[in-house]
């Protein structure tokens, strides 16, 4: 079957989705000891989340980056991911989104959320031929995302390593079948549009 070039796909329940973040010891150790994102998590800052595992390990590079050598699963509610799509304005101007390119930067400094799609990663990290989501989070989003979405957060740092390891060892298979299992995400036909889900 093929993946329409771009497609939500995610580990989700009826009531959550599962995004990833990777962040400094510091940060990953103070969220994970208090259950949400305390300081030095800075709300002032965007944050990105990404609903692909191997997205994320190709922008940590397997947990090994400075600053990024923790992996957090960070399960959220799927009312709340569905806000943040809903309030999104694309990264870049895309002409049938919209009126012209001054509505589109009209709409991106107004936004609180920024999404984007870059190209979704093999098993050894190669882009493939269709593309991933990564939702930024700004201002209302980031304290939304904190204080309303989060609804349980997971060290899987281990994983990213044991993944990494049966890679180097040549067990593609093995590394595979470690892999969060990933589906489609439903998305209502509106919202979809405005992320520009499904489109080739």
């Amino acid at each position: 079957m093929t993946v329409p070039a771009h497609q939500i796909r995610a580990t989700f329940t009826t009531d959550t989705v599962t995004v990833y973040q990777a962040y400094g010891p510091e940060i990953a150790e103070a969220a994970l000891a208090s259950g949400r994102f305390v300081p030095p998590f800075k709300r002032e800052r965007m944050t990105w989340i990404k609903p692909s595992f191997r997205w994320m390990m190709y922008r940590c590079g397997w947990a090994r980056k400075p600053g990024q050598e923790r992996v957090l699963a960070v399960e959220i509610s799927r009312a709340g991911f569905e806000w943040a799509l809903e309030h999104a304005c694309l990264s870049s101007y895309h002409r049938h989104l919209y009126a012209d390119r001054a509505a589109w930067q009209r709409q991106l400094r107004t936004s609180p959320v920024r999404v984007q799609w870059d190209p979704e990663r093999s098993l050894r990290l190669a882009p493939l031929p269709y593309r991933s989501l990564q939702v930024g989070l700004s201002g209302e989003a980031v304290h939304r995302y904190v204080d309303e979405w989060l609804m349980g957060l997971t060290d899987v740092t281990p994983l990213a390593k044991a993944v990494h390891d049966r890679l180097t060892a040549g067990d593609e298979p093995g590394a595979a079948a470690l892999l969060p299992v990933e589906q489609p995400y439903p998305l209502p036909v509106e919202l979809a549009r405005t992320v520009d889900a499904g489109s080739d």
